[in-house]
């Protein structure tokens, strides 16, 4: 099926920053009294917006985290992308060929706008987004699972759900798609496929995308 617009997520997706900021996260949750690995970090927190990590540590262990914890994780994320985040491989090539295709896309993140933007100027792949292409939980209030971040980008690029479909990684990323009447392609890089239920599509290397977009 061809689509009239394909909505990325980001992290994970278009940048290869999951494991950066999860090891960095999962190391704050720990300096702060709240021990958390790696995989917990990305069993729990991979897809959500900054206002769910509060909720769930509030949730479990009674105890607000501190009010600057967001402006430190993010001086600390944005300080190791400089030195370590890389483009997902293939990534570029299929921005590429929707580009010359002449396939709307846009990205649509729990991220900040500021992460993203961060994220595309460190690789590269600022060319192919500008503002009017770029969304954020942070321009709907709920993040995922809530289907409203998707929906957002779908209005603001004038194309009816049905006629979306959005590429993620996360389970909470595919339950949003999903709620807002989206078909979806499961990124499993990182994620086992069997956590992305509710996927239209499922595929392992992001140079495969461009081929089940025809």
């Amino acid at each position: 099926m061809r689509y009239d617009l394909v909505i990325f997520d980001n992290d994970g997706v278009l940048v290869d920053s999951e494991p950066i900021s999860n090891r960095l996260l999962a190391a704050y949750l720990t300096e702060l009294g709240h021990p958390t690995s790696y995989e917990e970090s990305v069993r729990d927190y991979m897809g959500s917006a900054m206002h769910r990590i509060h909720e769930l540590v509030l949730e479990r262990t009674g105890l607000r985290l501190p009010e600057d914890f967001d402006d430190v994780f993010h001086a600390r994320v944005f300080a190791a992308f400089e030195q370590e985040l890389l483009a997902v491989a293939g990534a570029s090539e299929v921005l590429e060929k929707l580009a010359a295709d002449g396939v709307p896309f846009c990205v649509a993140s729990s991220g900040s706008h500021e992460r993203i933007r961060v994220g595309h100027r460190t690789t590269g792949l600022d060319r192919w987004f500008d503002e009017g292409r770029i969304f954020s939980s942070q321009d709907v209030g709920r993040g995922k699972p809530a289907p409203d971040l998707f929906l957002y980008a779908a209005e603001r690029m004038g194309v009816a759900p049905e006629r979306c479909v959005v590429v993620e990684d996360s389970p909470l990323g595919v339950q949003a798609a999903v709620a807002a009447g989206m078909d979806v392609y499961g990124f499993t890089a990182m994620t086992p496929s069997e956590k992305l239920l509710g996927a239209t599509q499922l595929f392992p290397e992001m140079a495969e995308l461009a081929d089940l977009l025809v």
